[in-house]
C-alpha cells in the first residue's frame, strides 16, 4: 500500500491527547466556568474534598452570577454583625464579618442566640452558615472528589423543613429535604437530607440551590457504596 494511501485511510484513528493543569483528564467542571475554589491567605485548604465536608460558607470566588447569586448586593449578616450587641466578644473580624463584600448572607453562631437553649444537635461555636436566603438563590463549590460512589448527604440547620437542590457540573442531581422545622432560626438540628452518585472521581462543581426559610451549615458526604 503506498504511503499516501495509508494516511488517507487511517487519519480518522489519530487521537491527540492533551493534559494541563487547568484540565485535569477526570475533570468535570465544565469548561466555560470562571470561578475558582475559595483560596483567602488564612484558610489551610484550596478545595473542598469528598468524603468529607463541604462548608457551605466557602463557596467558589467569581462574584454575582459566576460564583454565587443573591438577590442583594449586601451581605446581611456582616451588617448585622456590625451592629451594637452581635458582635460576639472575642471573635476575630475573619469569622464575624466573612466575606463582608460578598452578596451571599452568611452568619456565626453565638452563645447568646445559638446556644441559651437546648438544642436537638448542637452546631459549633463559631460555626459558619448561610442564612437570609430567598428563593432562587444559589451557590457554587469546586469540589475534589476522591472517590466515585453513592454517598449519603448530612447537614446541619436550622429553621424551616425546606427543600434545597444540588447541581453537579450544570445538570440536577438530587434534592435535599429537611426533614423537620426546628421552629426558630437559632434552635438547630442535624438531618440525612438525600442521596448523591458521583460517577466519576476528580474535579466537579456542585450548584447548590436553596429557598426561603433556613439556614444551613455545611454538608456532610457520607460514602455509602465505592464505584470500582
Amino acid at each position: 500500500m503506498a504511503m499516501n494511501n495509508f494516511w488517507k485511510i487511517n487519519w480518522c484513528f489519530i487521537v491527540v491527547i492533551v493534559c494541563t493543569n487547568d484540565f485535569p483528564l477526570l475533570a468535570q467542571v465544565p469548561l466555560n466556568y470562571k470561578g475558582k475554589p475559595f483560596i483567602d491567605g488564612i484558610s489551610s485548604f484550596s478545595m473542598q474534598t469528598i468524603p468529607g465536608r463541604m462548608e457551605l460558607a466557602f463557596f467558589d470566588d467569581g462574584g454575582e452570577g459566576v460564583a454565587y447569586h443573591d438577590t442583594t448586593v449586601t451581605n446581611d449578616g456582616a451588617v448585622l454583625n456590625h451592629t451594637n450587641g452581635h458582635h460576639r466578644p472575642g471573635i476575630t473580624p475573619y469569622v464575624a464579618f466573612f466575606r463582608e463584600k460578598e452578596g451571599v448572607d452568611i452568619s456565626y453562631t453565638k452563645d447568646w442566640a445559638d446556644f441559651n437553649h437546648p438544642n436537638k444537635v448542637d452546631p459549633k461555636v463559631n460555626q459558619l452558615y448561610i442564612g437570609w436566603e430567598e428563593d432562587g438563590e444559589w451557590t457554587n463549590y469546586t469540589v475534589d472528589v476522591l472517590k466515585a460512589g453513592k454517598y449519603r448527604i448530612i447537614t446541619v440547620y436550622s429553621n424551616d423543613d425546606n427543600v434545597a437542590e444540588l447541581w453537579v457540573d450544570g445538570v440536577p442531581k438530587t434534592k435535599l429535604k429537611l426533614p423537620l422545622s426546628t421552629g426558630n432560626w437559632h434552635y438547630w438540628d442535624q438531618a440525612t437530607v438525600g442521596e448523591i452518585i458521583f460517577e466519576k472521581a476528580g474535579q466537579h462543581l456542585i450548584t447548590f440551590k436553596y429557598n426561603r426559610g433556613a439556614n444551613w451549615a455545611y454538608l456532610d458526604f457520607l460514602l455509602v457504596e465505592e464505584f470500582k
